[in-house]
């Protein structure tokens, strides 16, 4: 493919072509949604993207991470991330291109399966941006990872990659940045000094002793001590964390027993808990286990509870200095009005985990909501982003043909913060 001026490719609004191929990636990826840790499809399809535009792909890092590399001279290294895998959810969106996928989750039950986060969009849009870097060479020199991260909602597969060695053998980035859909207008980017909350998740066991429902009083009955905890958790962030703190502890997941007229033989609890600083997810974490153990020991289960940390990711706190510069870099490419604040947020996700060996991190939010749906929403921007399905929502569907460009923009704009200062001459 010609090479082409970096104004009319890497600085400037996004090829039509291009857009084309990653709106036509987004709708496949959509409809054929994978579970965290089973992203096999997905990733296949996103590296096959990446060979087609000449990029040298692995694949199988951390399980079905994806890492595309494309060197072009001596430079610095650029690390831009997006995500593989979709959520246990039944699609009501009613678009044509929906899931209609079930599968197996990790509990053998059915489930079905949807992109109710954007990790698909988030996936075009690298795939978008790859392609117009591979096109034109002259505009840009050093080394460009596309990274696909497997097993994001689980907060597992950025800790996964980086184990498995993706800074020892791609070498150590000069910073690593994505983006997340946000239920802002698309067309829109927005940035903040605090991101999203760091998180902690456990599992939370509870031993009874199984018998028959007429006999309970040879039996434990964990259910009701696990009953008793769930309600009795719901007082740490009320009573044991501080008012004015942005706080939450929800429990997710209960599960005990086969049938109503058999005393179960054990009871597992999900608890997810997010706030703003590690201190305090620690003292939640250890309020957690005094409340578990007491209502333990006073059902007088016939062992101690067993309670394990499923997933921790930090705070997603982007470096200040790559802030500032991908701020500009944006509002250069989008124009001001385009350009927004984002005040932190309890949602969460592991790309803070990429900051590994010291690497400084940037991330920013892209809108998907598209015009119609933003003016028949009422009230202000915040009532409004209230009334719109957003992520996590079974009736959450970006305005691709929006937000797919101005992701690829994003991303490319941002990219070019590092890897356009020392243009490779032209041929």
């Amino acid at each position: 493919m010609e090479a082409r001026s970096a104004q009319q490719s890497l600085a400037g609004p996004v090829r039509g072509d291009v857009v084309r191929e990653a709106l036509k990636l987004y709708r496949h990826l959509h409809r054929h949604p994978e579970l965290s840790g089973t992203e096999e499809r997905t990733a296949t399809a996103f590296a096959a993207k990446l060979r087609d535009v000449g990029f040298e792909v692995t694949t199988g890092v951390g399980g079905y991470g994806v890492v595309g590399r494309l060197g072009n001279g001596d430079g610095p290294t650029v690390l831009l991330r997006a995500e593989l895998d979709a959520l246990p959810m039944a699609e009501r969106t009613g678009l044509p291109y929906a899931s209609e996928v079930v599968t197996q989750g990790d509990d053998g039950l059915r489930t079905p399966v949807m992109h109710a986060c954007g990790h698909d969009l988030h996936l075009a849009a690298l795939a978008g941006a790859a392609e117009g870097f591979a096109a034109d060479r002259r505009s840009w020199r050093g080394t460009l990872l596309a990274v696909g991260q497997p097993a994001e909602e689980t907060l597992t597969g950025a800790a996964a990659m980086v184990d498995d060695g993706l800074y020892r053998r791609w070498g150590r980035p000069d910073v690593a940045l994505a983006q997340h859909c946000a239920p802002l207008p698309a067309g829109m980017v927005a940035h903040g000094d605090l991101m999203t909350a760091g998180c902690l998740t456990l599992e939370i066991t509870i031993e009874g002793r199984a018998g028959h429902t007429a006999m309970p009083h040879l039996c434990v009955d964990p259910l009701v001590t696990a009953a008793l905890v769930v309600v009795q958790l719901q007082t740490i962030r009320a009573q044991q964390v501080d008012p004015a703190e942005p706080a939450v502890l929800n429990v997710g997941r209960i599960c005990a027993g086969t049938r109503a007229n058999v005393i179960a033989e054990s009871a597992t609890i999900g608890v997810t808990m997010r706030a703003y600083s590690d201190a305090t997810l620690t003292r939640m974490r250890e309020a957690v286990e005094r409340v578990v153990r007491a209502a333990c020991t006073a059902a007088g289960t016939p062992g101690d509870p067993r309670i394990a940390v499923v997933a921790h990711s930090p705070v997603n706190r982007p470096d200040p200095q790559v802030t500032a510069q991908l701020r500009v870099a944006h509002t250069e490419a989008f124009g001001a009005a385009r350009v927004a604040g984002w005040p932190p947020s309890l949602a969460a996700e592991d790309f803070p985990l990429f900051a590994a060996d010291g690497v400084p991190t940037g991330y920013w939010m892209l809108g998907t909501i598209g015009p119609a749906q933003w003016r028949a929403a009422a009230g202000t921007a915040a009532d409004k982003m209230a009334q719109i399905p957003a992520n996590h929502s079974s009736r959450y569907a970006p305005h691709a043909a929006l937000a797919v460009p101005t992701g690829i923009e994003a991303l490319t704009a941002a990219a070019l913060v590092w890897l356009g200062r020392h243009p490779s001459p032209a041929p």
